[in-house]
């Protein structure tokens, strides 16, 4: 060993070290960090789909490749960050000998054709995410994100730090073709032949560059473990454990599903027996979040995909996803230091830790215990009210998150306390609420007016109880009951189950709300309430019957959603398909046949409840095929990228009022396909782009209106004539 490798061994294994238990040190406060949640025992279970799940998406990149270019690029970059660690192991063999390599591996010709390529596949992918980055950034132009100034550079440093040990690979492997000491065949690995015919015959060049190759490596190191909540490096440890502890351990594409219930101590909270001393109703401080809450903090990759698909954010709202999501993990490990010392409020607000156990801590992480978790800027809370409120809950964000983050169920974990314990929300959603708990709908309205929709149809809707055997349940819901637009909706698909000789029976007075506003607005209390005397009347209906009897069609997505997802939580195991899907199927089997197509071109709005959190993106599409003219017009947001109109979350009874409205955003963007029918299937959707049309002043040229309406003017033509939905005045 020459004196040249002497000092390049010596260095490197002294920076190996420093960082090695810096990042050791690193990892163990951020585990540390992420136990002081509340337990999740749910996290735990089908250890073999998890596995499945997470190789899947992260090997075969499936949430990522959904933005190609990007997908692909970062796809490349990963594959080089693992495949390649080995050659800066390699490089550990350099600093000591110029002819150094991998043990066993190091001389195959294959190893070094797939190293090759990898690194310069690798080069160009990192080059492409640069350049995306540049033109992106948020200085520019209309740019808006958290990153900037001090924050800003992380991105930067992490894909520069990419790009300078990929380029040092190969100026390794250039100095050894130069020196006559690389034993990888030209055809195999024409890059560093290239480089080395640049290069020096200078023996020391090897051991210098691996050195400078690990310094580069180990200096990235050295920053990140100084730098825990730098989610641009860590989420590429922390991704496979977030997506392994995914709420649905299913693949991406089985749909959001239900909300994950109101927990206490890791277990369901069952307000009959509830302790107010010993239960936790809903999340007051950062440390109540599960610790997976704690470790998707953690994970954040800070790329803003959710942001970009949010509704609120898109229509100037405060909400950022990934600004929430960022606001929390920033606050959690300023306030780790009191939390790990033992301090802490318990249920009453009284503190945990006594003077002495706090006493060696510094004034900032007093200060970050002090604050409230919802807040505005002058009580300087970590989330203003305005961002948690702004939500819709469509989904959009966990929808896009590539390591499977879920946003919405800490939103309605923060709104469950502002609701449930210090009574804060937006005191329009107050009569929404009070309607539920007296009458059983958000209109208010009489419960024996639920079957007025049936008046003047000219067949009889049987009611569960008067006949025994029938197919379906058709759960009318409040909207489809009280609100007059959905009322015809509701006449369009029992006019058509009629027609094609389905056998459905409806619950009349005997049904309530699903209690799907409640429950997203963060009245869980209400939830249950209306959740468990439905899921009783339902069980009674059906008695006798095994779930694959027991079937519900709702015209609701958010019906739909609640009864077939969320009901299960209860004891309410159903079969439950959208009328959509019904009607699809009665058409695909011909018992339901379109004799007259719809003219004047159709574009289709998914709902949020119906697309994103159920995948039902198919059925509505095959109706409106069968029902018009032509193709059908996509808006350019479709499918899984599908806009809200604004409703969902409870927001239907609340006042847009920062902003632009979500609902015009939507109409404007359907005007833009010269399309003259909009078709929904939701009651909510239907309300919010009648009003965005209106507002609009284009209700004479553009008409919002259900799938089931499009199918039935059809089908029988003569009848939906005289039943057609109309647009009301916008209010």
């Amino acid at each position: 060993m020459g004196s040249v490798q002497i000092v390049t061994t010596i260095v490197a294994a002294a920076i190996t070290a420093v960082a090695v238990w810096l990042a050791v040190r690193a990892v163990m406060k951020m585990v540390a960090v992420i136990r002081l949640g509340q337990p999740d025992p749910s996290r735990f279970t089908d250890k073999g789909t998890r596995t499945t799940t997470m190789l899947a998406e992260t090997a075969g990149h499936t949430r990522m490749l959904r933005w190609s270019v990007v997908g692909a690029a970062h796809w490349f970059v990963m594959v080089g960050f693992v495949v390649l660690s080995l050659l800066v192991l390699e490089a550990y063999f350099e600093v000591v000998s110029p002819t150094g390599g991998l043990p066993l591996i190091g001389g195959w010709a294959i190893y070094g054709l797939v190293t090759e390529w990898i690194g310069i596949l690798g080069i160009v992918a990192i080059l492409v995410l640069i350049a995306i980055r540049i033109r992106n950034r948020p200085t520019r132009p209309g740019g808006k994100s958290r990153f900037t100034g001090s924050t800003m550079w992380q991105g930067y440093f992490v894909e520069g730090i990419v790009l300078a040990v990929l380029i040092m690979g190969f100026v390794i492997r250039g100095f050894k073709v130069a020196t006559d000491h690389f034993e990888y065949p030209t055809w195999a690995t024409p890059l560093s032949h290239a480089v080395g015919a640049a290069l020096p015959n200078w023996e020391a060049g090897v051991s210098i560059a691996a050195l400078i190759k690990i310094m580069i490596s180990m200096t990235w190191l050295i920053v990140i473990a100084l730098n825990v909540t730098m989610g641009v490096a860590w989420h590429r440890f922390l991704a496979f454990f977030n997506i392994f502890f995914k709420r649905d351990p299913g693949l991406a594409g089985s749909g959001l599903g239900a909300l994950k219930p109101m927990t206490s101590n890791g277990k369901p909270l069952d307000f009959e027996e509830a302790d107010p001393e010993k239960d936790q109703f809903g999340v007051a401080q950062v440390e109540q979040f599960t610790w997976k809450g704690l470790l998707d903090f953690s994970t954040c990759t800070e790329c803003g995909r959710c942001q970009s698909q949010c509704p609120a954010w898109n229509t100037g709202k405060p909400l950022s996803p990934k600004l929430l999501i960022l606001s929390l993990r920033d606050h959690a490990y300023a306030k780790a230091p009191y939390l790990l010392a033992g301090g802490g409020k318990d249920l009453t607000g009284e503190e945990k830790a006594t003077a002495a156990q706090l006493a060696h801590l510094d004034v900032l992480a007093l200060a970050e215990a002090e604050k409230p978790l919802i807040g505005d800027a002058e009580s300087g809370g970590v989330i203003d009210p305005d961002v948690l409120w702004s939500c819709t809950t469509c989904g959009a964000c966990v929808e896009q998150c590539p390591v499977d983050i879920e946003h919405v169920d800490h939103i309605v974990d923060m709104r469950r306390y502002q609701v449930l314990i210090e009574s804060s929300f937006p005191s329009e959603a107050g009569v929404m609420l009070r309607n539920l708990e007296n009458k059983g709908n958000p209109w208010g309205a009489p419960q024996n007016t639920r079957e007025d929709w049936t008046k003047g149809l000219d067949f009889e809707v049987p009611r569960v109880g008067e006949v025994e055997d029938f197919e379906y349940l058709f759960w009318v819901g409040c909207a489809g009951a009280f609100e007059d637009r959905a009322k015809k909706t509701t006449r369009a698909v029992a006019t058509l189950l009629n027609e094609a000789g389905v056998s459905f029976a409806i619950l009349g007075e005997g049904e309530t709300c699903s209690g799907d506003p409640a429950r997203r607005i963060g009245n869980e209390f209400v939830f249950q309430m209306l959740a468990q005397q439905n899921v009783e009347t339902l069980n009674e209906a059906f008695d006798g019957r095994e779930k694959s009897k027991r079937k519900i069609v709702a015209t609701c997505p958010h019906c739909f959603n609640t009864l077939g997802n969320e009901y299960g939580q209860l004891g309410g195991e159903f079969e439950v398909v959208h009328h959509t899907q019904l009607l699809a199927h009665l058409v695909s089997t011909g018992k339901l046949t379109p004799v007259q197509p719809v003219d004047g071109g159709v574009t289709y709005h998914d709902p949020c409840y119906l697309g994103r959190h159920n995948r039902v993106f198919a059925a509505p599409r095959e109706v409106l095929g069968d029902s018009i003219e032509g193709d059908l017009v996509e808006m350019p947001r479709n499918s899984e990228r599908s806009f809200c109109c604004g409703a969902g979350g409870a927001r239907m009874w609340m006042e847009e009022k920062i902003g632009k409205r979500i609902n015009v955003d939507r109409v404007e963007e359907a005007m833009s396909t010269g399309a003259r029918t909009v078709a929904v299937g939701c009651p909510f959707c239907s309300t919010m782009l009648n009003d965005g049309v209106n507002g609009k002043g284009a209700g004479e040229q553009v008409e919002v209106v259900d799938v089931a309406s499009v199918l039935l003017r059809s089908v029988k033509p003569e009848q939906a004539a005289g039943d057609q939905e109309t647009a009301p005045v916008a209010g």
